[in-house]
């Protein structure tokens, strides 16, 4: 058996950094449009035309159905192919863990909970778990042939980060309409940057706005 478990890193979950404040950002950078994990277009599905005397309102709406359909069953299928993928993943590395497969928000979710080494998985700040989603990803690609936009979770981690985001984003927005000062935030990943843009949207007074590149491209939080 391959000693895969001692490369996919035992980094321990660090601490975010705290963020810095007052400092001018390097010109004003456009706020990110950036999903969850998510990069580029969504392929689509072509609705068709029909004919006959079908009314062509009545002839949208079964299109838009079947398009509907179609996209699920992708998206279903996309989970299975990944769920096939970390399955055999786990018995090279002898890990336990149960795979969940959802279909939510217009992408396929799997999630792998259960397992005593699944920390190993998700190393420090989920670098291990991105780098898995992105192989993950690839493998459901090669056998569809189109881009995938899934999104996977491992003991939970994202769902415990997206709590503690959201709370960042909230009070560090709550600071800046007081203080009237800006605040740069620690580098981010695309998820954890969306979680951020969101929570800061719903504090009246602040607006918030990328900087830089990957991967140390950040938030900046400033008031309006």
């Amino acid at each position: 058996m391959s000693d895969t478990a001692g490369v996919i890193g035992a980094e321990k979950d660090e601490p975010t950094p705290p963020a810095t404040t007052g400092e001018e950002a390097d010109g004003p950078v456009a706020g990110d449009t950036e999903s969850e994990g998510a990069d580029g277009a969504e392929a689509g599905l072509d609705s068709g035309s029909t004919g006959g005397t079908t009314d062509s309102g009545d002839a949208a709406d079964e299109a838009d159905g079947d398009d509907e359909a179609g996209g699920e069953d992708l998206l279903v299928r996309e989970g299975d192919i990944a769920g096939d993928y970390l399955e055999r993943l786990l018995d090279i590395l002898d890990y336990d863990g149960d795979i969940d497969l959802d279909v939510e928000a217009g992408r396929a979710i799997v999630s792998i909970d259960g397992g005593d080494d699944l920390d190993r998985l998700v190393g420090g700040r989920g670098t291990v778990l991105e780098a898995l989603q992105e192989l993950t990803r690839l493998a459901v690609q090669q056998e569809t042939g189109a881009r995938s936009r899934l999104m996977l979770d491992i003991a939970g981690w994202r769902a415990g980060r997206r709590d503690e985001l959201r709370e960042l984003g909230r009070t560090t927005a709550e600071s800046v309409r007081e203080s009237g000062e800006r605040v740069r935030l620690q580098p981010m990943s695309p998820f954890e940057r969306k979680i951020v843009h969101d929570a800061v949207a719903t504090v009246d007074g602040v607006t918030s706005e990328s900087e830089g590149e990957e991967p140390k491209r950040r938030v900046v939080v400033l008031p309006e």
